[in-house]
């Protein structure tokens, strides 16, 4: 049985929202910034804005 409330977590800096590690991401955890697709291409907008 895993136990899933070991695995890392980060905080999205777009979203604020904390996502955890998963497999995908395994090789390149540490290059990860974004919890999503939609937060990765609302990056530019939000920095912009200010929020």
């Amino acid at each position: 049985m895993h136990r899933k409330a070991y695995l890392p977590t980060k905080i999205c800096p777009v979203c604020h929202r904390s996502f955890t590690w998963r497999k995908k991401w395994a090789l390149n955890w540490h290059s990860i910034k974004y919890c999503s697709k939609r937060c990765a291409s609302e990056r530019h907008v939000k920095v912009a804005q200010g929020r």
